[in-house]
Order: C-alpha cells, then sequence, then structure tokens
C-alpha cells in the first residue's frame, strides 16, 4: 500500500461542523485536497458557502458545499441531520468541530456561560453524531470503518483553565465522551478519535494570535516555539480519517506543540 493510499479520501462525503473558519476551515481543505466531498455548515450559511467556492477554485480532486447549520439547540441539530440525509445516503467522516468560548474572571464568571458553551461543545456535538449515525453506519464496513472526529483542546488535557472555565471543562467531557463512543461503536464499524490542539490562528484566539507581538509572547510558552499551521492539523485529519488510521479509536491526539505535557514539577531539579 503507498502513502497515497493511506492517505487520500476519494470518494469519502465528510461533514465539517463549523468549517468557515479556524480549525474547520484547515480541516475541510485538507479532506476536499485529499479528493473528499466536503458539507462545510455553521450558523453563517453564507460565510461556508463562500469557503466552498474558495476550495472548489483550488482545483483539488474534491470538492465542497457550503449551507447553514446550528448545533446548538436540538432543533438545529435535527434541522442540520435532514439537510446533510438530503445530500447524501452515506456519510464516512464527521468533523464535530463547531464550538465556543467564553472568557471571564473567576469572580465575574457568569452562570450562563456555562450553558451557551456546553450546549454546543459538549450536548450538540453529542446528539448531532447521535443523529448521523445510520447515515454513518451506511458508509462503514469492517475493512473501512466511518470516522468521527472531536475537537477537543489542549485546555481539556491539563489543568489549565485561563479564564475560560466552562471551555476547558467542555472539552475534557468531549475527549472522555470521544473514549466512551470509541469504544460503543467500534463494533458498528465506526471509530470516534479527538484532537486536542494548543494554540493555532482562529476566530476564537484571534485575541492572542492575531498581533505579532502578542502572538510572539505565546508562542514563548509553547515547548516547540511556534503556534501551530494548517498543515499541523492537515496530517492529523488525513491520518484519522484515511487508512492509515482506521485501526484507531477513542484516541486523544494531541496537537499543541508539547503544551500537552508541560505541567510537571521538577521535584529535584534544585537538588541536582
Amino acid at each position: 500500500m503507498t502513502p497515497e493510499d493511506l492517505f487520500t479520501l476519494p470518494g469519502k462525503v465528510a461533514l465539517v461542523t463549523g468549517g468557515a473558519t479556524g480549525i474547520g476551515r484547515m480541516a475541510a481543505e485538507a479532506l476536499v485536497r485529499a479528493g473528499a466531498r466536503v458539507l462545510i455548515a455553521s450558523r453563517k450559511g453564507e460565510a461556508c458557502t463562500a469557503v466552498a467556492e474558495e476550495l472548489n477554485a483550488l482545483g483539488a480532486p474534491g470538492s465542497a458545499e457550503g449551507f447553514a447549520g446550528d448545533v446548538a439547540t436540538e432543533a438545529g441539530v435535527k434541522a442540520l441531520a435532514a439537510e446533510v440525509a438530503a445530500r447524501t445516503d452515506r456519510l464516512h467522516i464527521l468533523m464535530n468541530n463547531a464550538g465556543r468560548s467564553w472568557g471571564a474572571p473567576l469572580e465575574d464568571f457568569p452562570h450562563e456561560a456555562w450553558g451557551k458553551v456546553l450546549d454546543l461543545n459538549v450536548t450538540g456535538l453529542f446528539t448531532l453524531t447521535q443523529a448521523l449515525l445510520p447515515l454513518l453506519e451506511a458508509g462503514a464496513s469492517a475493512d473501512d470503518p466511518a470516522r468521527v472526529v472531536n475537537l477537543g483542546s489542549v485546555m481539556g488535557e491539563i489543568p489549565m483553565g485561563g479564564r475560560a472555565y466552562s471551555y476547558a471543562a467542555s472539552k475534557a467531557a468531549v475527549h472522555h465522551l470521544t473514549r466512551i463512543l470509541g469504544q460503543e461503536l467500534a463494533p458498528r464499524h465506526v471509530t470516534v478519535n479527538a484532537l486536542a490542539p494548543g494554540p493555532f490562528p482562529s476566530k476564537m484566539t484571534a485575541f492572542a494570535t492575531a498581533d505579532p507581538e502578542t502572538r510572539a509572547k505565546v508562542e514563548e510558552t509553547v515547548p516547540m516555539g511556534r503556534v501551530g499551521r494548517p498543515e499541523d492539523i492537515a496530517g492529523c485529519v488525513l491520518f484519522l480519517c484515511g487508512r492509515g488510521g482506521s485501526y484507531v479509536t477513542g484516541a486523544v491526539l494531541p496537537v499543541s506543540g508539547g503544551v500537552n505535557v508541560t505541567t510537571g514539577t521538577p521535584l529535584f531539579e534544585a537538588a541536582q
């Protein structure tokens, strides 16, 4: 089997939620370049349509379609699942990327910041996967399972709140849910894995990555000395979704430049 066989996706149909910006946009482009037909959905349908047009102009072997879809409510999930079912009778890849954050000092962190963040990041992720499971099973086989890729965060792996308490807790929930579904869906030929990114340029992290001076300070805190790049996401997504990742499920893949292993305390360093 050649490297091309392992990491290309001809004939595959994928859905990327929140795929118009940030990591979702990076993943959608990777999937299109690998030959997949990629459905891109977010609350801002016009933005999804524009991104789909940009991706179709690449001349890549895949294609993209953009439309509106809201994962934050039960009605929105049902509408999105119906729209996907109207466009395809099977789904090979579901990337649950849509998410939101909320930052505030501990003393001022509002009650509403919990429901709004968890409703999208956790409940919406679960219910959309649930709703699309028949399409995923239709696209699955023992030899080539369907794939679910959830977007977690390094903040869900280590005790790093960053004043985004509900966001960090939601991503820890995503990681645990990934492992649970990985176990339960394996016999149904559906793999479930997650990415746990560190800092990447995106709309959500613009406060820390848009300004070059601020970005440089953030990069100093990353062991590998930089923020993430599109190819870092692309490589992980194509591994998990391609033939090379067909035997992997329940994994949470750190894509954080080493941030995920920076919490150890050097207990005996002073004595050496």
